[in-house]
């Protein structure tokens, strides 16, 4: 493994934010190419995302995926060992140098032994931090061709004894999404603001409404997490009545299907507070992930192989509430998103002082090993 913990550390040392991992693609392919996939896949999806195709040594009877992230995350790290970041502002807080790493030790335990039976995809994927790079390897003509049969990935869990499995059928981590509001008004002087009209009202009958839908126990129905992110109106002009606002929200729900019926009710509430102050209301949405809706046959697959492993197995109640874009391969394809632990005492994921701990590294290769050997012997 001394190779696969060189190659770690340089990527943590090098990071590159989401849709420029030119030099991380170029790094991961040039790792890849060590160890002969059949064939290798670049500059997919953005322009940086790769895929290494590992054919079986007899007929092909399926095709699985895995897949890791390319992105880091813009934080300054306040690390001092001597892998830090180089790139000020930028850094890999959310573990993505580490699960490369597995991807690319699984690489290597596939140049040793092949499938039987199973042609494997391993997928490296540019933009998971903005919720862009799983849409556009998706949309890409040479990925649809390749049609995997189950999806697989893992996500490294700070707040877990190293080594833990964790998993959950049906939803594992949440429906994100994120609505910019701008209210479109009048200036007028301050001494006249009836001469104008001011988007604070209809700004604090927005917050007022949308707090109304929050419902924040995971195990009851409809959970709902809606935060404020930005909120600006006017100027620091005290003879200016404001004409124009902006409110910014993101929020989570637990099944795509509520996501949709909770973005209507939102819309509308913007809409019609804007309506009653005379504003002109504009409506957008960023950043976009679908939840991760995990098939329970495809879970049974990690439960076995964690068992196989001899590695503790978590059953999680409730799903995690952040997004991970990895959703919409489980939105077209039966697959599991599993969580790996990354030791209770480890910094949270987007910490300034998060590292991955480099001791779950073959632990992550060698269960989506497992995943493959159980599939390939159906």
């Amino acid at each position: 493994m001394n190779d696969i913990l060189t190659l770690r550390r340089h990527l943590h040392q090098h990071p590159e934010l989401s849709g420029f991992e030119f030099e991380t693609s170029k790094t991961i392919a040039a790792f890849l190419k060590q160890y002969a996939p059949d064939e290798l896949l670049e500059n997919l999806g953005n322009g940086t995302g790769i895929i290494a195709i590992f054919n079986p040594e007899q007929e092909v009877k399926q095709t699985i995926l895995f897949r890791c992230e390319l992105d880091a995350l813009p934080i300054q790290e306040i690390n001092d060992f001597e892998h830090r970041s180089i790139t000020d502002e930028v850094s890999h807080k959310c573990g993505h140098d580490g699960h490369m790493a597995v991807m690319c030790a699984l690489s290597k335990k596939l140049s040793v032994q092949k499938m039987q039976h199973t042609k494997i995809l391993l997928l490296f994927q540019p933009a998971e931090e903005n919720g862009e790079g799983a849409v556009a390897i998706y949309n890409d003509e040479r990925f649809k061709k390749l049609s995997p049969d189950q999806v697989f990935a893992l996500h490294n869990l700070p707040g877990y004894d190293h080594h833990d499995i964790v998993v959950k059928d049906h939803t594992f981590t949440c429906a994100v999404n994120s609505i910019i509001i701008k209210l479109h008004g009048r200036t007028a002087h301050a001494g006249e603001p009836e001469n104008g009209d001011n988007p604070a009202l209809a700004v604090a009958q927005i917050i007022t409404e949308f707090n109304t839908k929050i419902q924040p126990n995971p195990k009851k129905e409809k959970f709902s997490v809606l935060t404020p992110i930005y909120l600006t109106m006017g100027t620091e002009d005290y003879g200016i009545s404001a004409g124009y606002g902006e409110v910014h929200y993101t929020f989570r729900r637990a099944a795509n299907s509520e996501m949709k019926e909770l973005e209507q009710e939102l819309e509308q509430i913007a809409i019609s507070a804007a309506e009653k102050y005379k504003l002109k209301p504009e409506i957008s949405w960023t950043q976009r992930f679908s939840a991760n809706e995990n098939d329970p046959k495809a879970v049974d697959f990690v439960r076995q192989a964690a068992k196989d492993c001899n590695l503790n197995l978590i059953e999680r109640d409730v799903p995690f509430q952040w997004g991970e874009d990895f959703g919409i391969f489980t939105e077209h394809f039966k697959g599991a998103m599993f969580g790996l632990g990354s030791g209770k005492e480890t910094p949270n994921l987007h910490n300034p002082d998060y590292d991955w701990p480099d001791e779950i590294t073959e632990t992550g290769a060698e269960i989506f090993y497992k995943i493959s050997q159980l599939i390939d012997a159906q």
